[in-house]
């Protein structure tokens, strides 16, 4: 009974919060959360506040629903990891922690590449978790552009980047990527070094805006130096579908005029069974 109810729930720990999902095909009562919960609260000091994923991340903003099982009523979570501490809202802006490692992972790999005066945009930036870690992280960064459309989740990202000693380190360029690539190639004309781009799982690539905000170079540049755009790019699937998306990415970059290298793909998070978080780090070319 024990071994069944451990698959018949889970829960991720951020900072205050514990955020506990129930199997969708099973019936719990509500005393059987209730007592979850507090459980949850004996074994975890940190914790304050027990709360219920009700409903799935869904929308362009990512937003989910949950509802309140224990401890103190709210839904503001201070969360820390990768030496940065982040203040959000469960239900109305998009975080998740088990991206931590992947953020570590892309500020390593940032530090590791050539140049003192990296230029880097963040896409899809939410509550500034990849803007922050990064900056924070990483060797040889001259700016990072942060980028997202949800309002709320913009003025968590601006205290948040206070909140980590980063003042005038990262510049907000929010809205509608679609509406804000053309400012932001009129302000950055030469283009990104780096473009992280932590999309959500939905059908729109937003490739071509990665492509307008990237340099442009070719075999006689790069030959004296020039570095190409590196782009950090997430997709959703299976194997199969990350190779399907991977041949879409270049068919539509070709179409643009462009070429697309692609340098590595690794699973990074899984959304469902058998169907996985990718990363791809590619090149523009």
């Amino acid at each position: 009974m024990k071994e069944k109810e451990k698959k018949q729930r889970s829960f991720d720990l951020l900072g205050n919060i514990a955020l506990v999902k129930f199997s969708d095909s099973d019936k719990f009562k509500s005393s059987e959360k209730k007592k979850f919960a507090q459980q949850i609260s004996k074994e975890h000091k940190a914790v304050s506040t027990v709360l219920e994923k009700s409903k799935n991340f869904s929308g362009k903003l990512r937003t989910m629903k949950t509802k309140h099982l224990a401890g103190e009523k709210t839904k503001e979570a201070l969360y820390k990891e990768n030496g940065c501490e982040f203040r959000f809202n469960m239900d109305e802006t998009y975080f998740s922690s088990r991206l931590a490692g992947d953020r570590n992972d892309i500020a390593n790999k940032i530090s590791k590449l050539p140049g003192k005066n990296k230029l880097v945009l963040v896409m899809f930036a939410g509550i500034g978790p990849y803007s922050i870690v990064i900056r924070k992280n990483s060797k040889g960064i001259k700016k990072i552009v942060s980028n997202e459309l949800n309002k709320k989740a913009n003025a968590y990202a601006e205290q948040n980047v206070l909140r980590n000693k980063l003042k005038d380190k990262i510049e907000f360029a929010n809205g509608d990527i679609k509406l804000v690539a053309p400012k932001l190639k009129q302000q950055y004309p030469k283009g990104f070094d780096i473009i992280v781009m932590p999309r959500p799982n939905l059908d729109e690539t937003f490739l071509e805006e990665g492509l307008m905000l990237s340099k442009k170079t070719n075999f006689f540049s790069r030959l004296f130096g020039k570095k190409p755009t590196r782009i950090f790019y997430h997709c959703f699937g299976n194997e199969e579908d990350a190779q399907q998306h991977t041949n879409g990415l270049k068919v539509q970059a070709k179409k643009l005029k462009r070429k697309l290298k692609i340098l590595e793909t690794k699973k990074v998070g899984d959304i469902a069974p058998y169907k996985f978080r990718w990363r791809l780090e590619m090149v523009v070319i």
